[in-house]
């Protein structure tokens, strides 16, 4: 543990998943005067919060209400990681108002502050694209989630020759791991097979589309420390722009599945093996998804290395299998509490 640090951060979405293991990062760095703001209607988010050590908390509304007046405490530095992330989210008005006019306020404030402002984008903005560069011709969201990201993308791009102090958009990929918990169906591969190996001794996975055989879609599938490690990087780094969060090299699903089935039962399996004696089975395709649906992503990191950042991301048998342990730490019944 770093020894404390007198500067104060400001972490939105704390006690959500990427933010909490972003407060947990900062602690780990020695900077203990966070001030955490979320949104608590879910009261079980708070185990989250539980795990950090944060100066003080406030709602959300409540924040921005404050911003407005003056009234907030002044922060050194902003990691803006709270969002609406429900890719099903059929509220657009809601998602705008979220996702995109939050974070406008915030990035104005953090501007008339002169202070590093990083926030979540998504590789939700490159849709159906196949490649995924940050450029605007690689772009196309498929749904309002995407799009709620990509507009505050465009204002960073139009306002970018007249920052005040940096801004950082980091568009996140597959991103898995510890305190995902509170999510429900957006909760990751992994952690939802975790939990379906330990009540039914298999996974399940959608069967082919698009094209792709039986569990083969691919995602850039990337470990949620790796995403802050990137966050943390950018807190110092001085420099503006959008980057790529993810580890650069697709997966298929089956990978995920395969390493989950082979770090619970402490036995290295081929996935023809692991089919065969019916422990990953392949489900039929959500109606909801078809058409909305990213079955190949990858994020191209240029950029990103460009910019200085020499983040080592694991691979998915890494991060699957630490992710693994934790869960059985941490739900050793195969029960959520």
């Amino acid at each position: 543990t770093g020894q404390p640090r007198p500067m104060t951060i400001l972490v939105t979405g704390a006690a959500g998943f990427i933010g909490c293991n972003n407060v947990i990062a900062l602690n780990r760095a020695g900077f203990d005067d966070v001030v955490a703001v979320d949104n608590l209607t879910k009261a079980d988010k708070f185990r989250n919060l539980e795990q950090c050590r944060i100066s003080d908390y406030f709602d959300k509304e409540d924040f921005i209400e404050r911003v407005r007046r003056g009234t907030a405490p002044i922060p050194e530095a902003i990691f803006h990681q709270g969002a609406c992330s429900d890719t099903m989210q059929t509220d657009g008005r809601y998602m705008m108002q979220n996702n995109y006019r939050y974070t406008l306020e915030l990035f104005e404030w953090a501007q008339k502050l002169h202070v590093p402002f990083i926030y979540a984008s998504s590789a939700a903005t490159y849709g159906g694209s196949s490649v995924f560069e940050e450029k605007p011709e690689c772009e196309g969201p498929l749904n309002v989630y995407g799009y709620s990201k990509l507009l505050f993308d465009q204002v960073l791009r139009r306002r970018f020759d007249s920052l005040k102090a940096p801004v950082v958009g980091l568009r996140y990929f597959n991103v898995y791991g510890p305190h995902e918990q509170h999510k429900g169906r957006m909760a990751s591969v992994a952690f939802h097979q975790y939990f379906q190996f330990r009540k039914n001794g298999a996974v399940k996975l959608f069967e082919g589309c698009q094209g792709y055989a039986d569990g083969a879609q691919m995602r850039d599938f990337v470990y949620v420390e790796d995403v802050v490690s990137v966050a943390m990087h950018f807190m110092a780094a001085g420099v503006s722009g959008i980057f790529n969060c993810g580890t650069g090299r697709a997966q298929p699903f089956n990978d995920v599945a395969l390493s989950v089935v082979n770090a619970l039962s402490g036995r290295r399996r081929t996935l023809e093996e692991a089919v065969s004696e019916g422990l990953i089975e392949y489900i039929d395709f959500p109606e909801a998804l078809k058409g909305k649906y990213q079955a190949f992503t990858e994020a191209n990191l240029e950029r990103l290395r460009a910019a200085g950042c020499e983040v080592a991301f694991r691979s998915v048998e890494e991060g699957t299998t630490e992710y693994m342990k934790y869960l059985s730490r941490t739900y050793p019944d195969g029960e959520l509490v």
